[in-house]
């Protein structure tokens, strides 16, 4: 899964972001989703989410 739609984001995922410093790389991060920040249903650029590292990105991929 891509990480477009908020349904598909859950507390304590396993999940890829890309920071927001990494965007022009699209380097990507893993961690823990420890908060959900996106309000919206979607986003096309991913949900936006804050990692138990405490660092915030946007989901690009979900691990199972």
């Amino acid at each position: 899964m891509d990480g477009s739609k908020r349904e598909d984001v859950r507390i304590g995922g396993h999940v890829s972001v890309v920071l927001k410093h990494h965007q022009a790389s699209g380097e990507l991060t893993e961690g823990i989703v420890e908060r959900i920040l996106t309000n919206s249903p979607s986003h096309p650029h991913g949900i936006k989410v804050k990692l138990s590292s405490g660092q915030v990105g946007r989901v690009k991929e979900i691990h199972d």
